[in-house]
């Protein structure tokens, strides 16, 4: 799954985002959804969260339980 859907995250989920400081590079960061930002149901960057450790950046990979 590649973080486009809001139906598709859920709040204490494992996964990998890009913050904004790295879109450019594309490096990715692995953390635990504490809070969805986006609203709409669909976003084709991804949808942004912040991380448990207060990072924000938009999902790219959703990490299998």
């Amino acid at each position: 799954m590649n973080g486009q859907k809001r139906s598709d995250i859920t709040v204490g989920q494992s996964v990998k985002i890009v913050l904004k400081q790295d879109q450019r590079t594309g490096k990715l960061t692995s953390g635990i959804v504490k809070d969805i930002l986006t609203k709409s149901p669909n976003h084709p960057h991804g949808i942004k969260v912040r991380l448990q450790d207060g990072q924000v950046g938009r999902v790219k990979e959703i990490e299998k339980a």
